[in-house]
């Protein structure tokens, strides 16, 4: 690219990738709204409807990398267009779906659909940015995901409660039909410059720094995890007023927003760098919460401060890891831009089986220790990366 600046047209394709994570977010993320109505609807308990969740977060994290992988090769516009449409099916016969393992295989097959486009999303939005753009363009295309938590997951879970569950996915369904019409007029024709194998693309996970640069979300969505998982009986210990709960938690959401702002500014110049002392911050943030929860006022700070720190690491790691990957294993771009979304699986099961433990035995607060302390570990790691960053650079 040689301009510098964003023209409408990237704009555009910014707007269309930031509506195609909102969908995707929405459809992900509203199944916990629903949950009740779904077990009451096929009657199976809370816990066996549970499962859809957790086997979306399992199969997208296995199934994402290694499709990936094999279809690295694939010209990204018509994948993409075929798995938009196929996305629109799944979530149509999710609205007719009667039974708990009709539901169940719709939605791991929607997991896999899923995690293939936004790692393509973001590919796309990396590579037709100009080079001091892409921050902002990636940190646009993760909003989408915060855009579903604010605004997508309360809509889908206000039609469930006016009518039923069923009628949340016609409202996914039509939001992918708009999507795929976007996507259709404005994603531009891109065909990748490597045919590589399996082999190839998987070498790319031999390389200390690629695993490195894994663990480095990994540790910081965990550490989010471990409290806000918790973040409801938290609440509740501050004596949160009746009613109050879901619209802190609306309140919550909306300050991401600022969060992903910010996330996009920290990756335009030496991301690692300053997220070093981001993981850090947010350390303090997350031990403070042991202390400030005593007083409801300074509770809701702090909390909103959690919230603000939650994905300032997105952008700078998304891109980082493209990056490494074209240091050590250019063919494999399209599977290093699918470690982030599993990296943030991974520390999302992590952090709240983590604090699940902490919390069972006994003291509930201790969670922000929990919580802290991966954050720290988080810095640790980023500290190492980017000191190998700059020996790397001196030895070049």
């Amino acid at each position: 690219m040689h301009t510098t600046e964003l023209t409408k047209r990237h704009w555009l394709l910014i707007l269309t990738l930031t509506l195609l994570t909102f969908v995707l977010g929405t459809s992900e993320f509203v199944i916990v709204g629903i949950l009740t109505d779904i077990s009451s609807s096929l009657h199976i308990t809370n816990a066996k409807a549970g499962t859809l969740v957790s086997a979306f977060a399992i199969t997208f994290a296995i199934a994402t990398p290694l499709v990936m992988s094999a279809t690295s090769h694939f010209p990204k516009r018509k994948w993409m267009l075929f798995l938009i449409g196929l996305f629109i099916i799944l979530n149509a016969l999710c609205v007719i779906s009667t039974t708990y393992v009709m539901l169940l295989a719709l939605r791991m097959m929607t997991a896999i659909v899923t995690g293939v486009l936004i790692s393509l999303a973001m590919i796309v939005a990396s590579e037709n940015m100009p080079i001091a753009k892409r921050g902002l363009a990636i940190s646009f295309v993760f909003g989408g995901f915060t855009l579903a938590n604010v605004i997508g997951v309360p809509i889908g879970t206000v039609i469930a409660e006016r009518y039923d569950w069923n009628a949340t996915f016609l409202l996914t369904t039509l939001l992918g039909a708009i999507a795929f019409l976007a996507s259709f007029f404005i994603l531009p024709t891109m065909h990748s410059p490597f045919r590589s194998s399996m082999r190839d693309q998987f070498s790319l996970l031999t390389h200390p720094r690629i695993l490195m640069a894994f663990f480095i979300p990994s540790l910081g969505f965990g550490a989010t995890y471990a409290v806000y998982t918790y973040l409801v009986p938290i609440l509740k210990g501050m004596e949160a007023p009746s009613g109050s709960i879901s619209w802190i938690l609306f309140g919550y959401g909306f300050i991401s927003i600022f969060s992903n702002i910010l996330a996009g500014k920290i990756a335009s110049y030496n991301a690692i760098g300053r997220l070093r002392l981001v993981f850090l911050v947010q350390a303090v943030v997350l031990i403070s919460l042991y202390w400030t929860t005593d007083n409801f006022i300074f509770g809701l700070v702090n909390i909103s401060l959690m919230s603000l720190m939650a994905i300032l690491l997105t952008t700078s790691t998304q891109l980082y890891l493209i990056d490494l990957a074209g240091i050590y294993q250019p063919k494999a771009t399209g599977l290093a831009a699918s470690l982030m979304p599993v990296a943030s699986n991974v520390g999302i099961a992590f952090g709240s089986a983590l604090g699940g433990i902490v919390y069972h035995q006994g003291n509930l607060m201790s969670v922000t220790w929990v919580g802290g302390l991966i954050a720290i570990l988080a810095s640790l790691l980023t500290f190492l990366s980017h000191r190998l960053d700059q020996k790397q650079k001196q030895a070049a």
